[in-house]
């Protein structure tokens, strides 16, 4: 398990193991969200098998499935509300952490500067360039 901070309270990850829960738990983390439609995985990644793996180790774990190229204004809200709702650090992941990444630029829109929002994950090797007029739409539509 890669974990790639964006923030002190944010992070990504390529996808996670069920069995990787209490480490998270033990790294400080309070949420889980998954990213990944189950569609792409093998059943002992999907999300009944990872959901039970974080409630055992005392993890918040929601679900919000990103698919690449079709991220909705309601994957937004879910990422940002999951995020505002937290009680302590949140982990993200997907296939890679790059739809992690871009879903939570997304959901801060207007809350950093689109600069920063695009910077960040490229420390990752994540490129959010093609995304920065519609962080800058939501930005202007706080």
């Amino acid at each position: 398990m890669e974990i790639r901070h964006l923030t002190d309270t944010y992070a990504v990850s390529p996808q996670i193991d069920p069995a990787d829960m209490a480490a998270l738990k033990a790294a400080g983390f309070a949420t889980v969200i998954n990213n990944r439609p189950d569609a792409e995985i093998p059943p002992e990644l999907q999300t009944d098998a990872t959901r039970a793996a974080a409630e055992a180790a005392g993890l918040t774990y929601i679900v919000n499935p990103v698919i690449g190229g079709a991220i909705t204004l309601e994957n937004v809200d879910r990422q940002r509300d999951a995020i505002a709702s937290s009680s302590g650090p949140v982990l993200a992941y997907c296939a890679s952490g790059n739809r992690s990444s871009i879903v939570w630029a997304l959901s801060q829109a207007g809350r950093l500067s689109t600069d920063d929002l695009i910077a960040t994950p490229a420390r990752w090797g994540y490129n959010l360039e093609p995304f920065r007029n519609s962080i800058d739409d939501l930005a202007r539509k706080g």
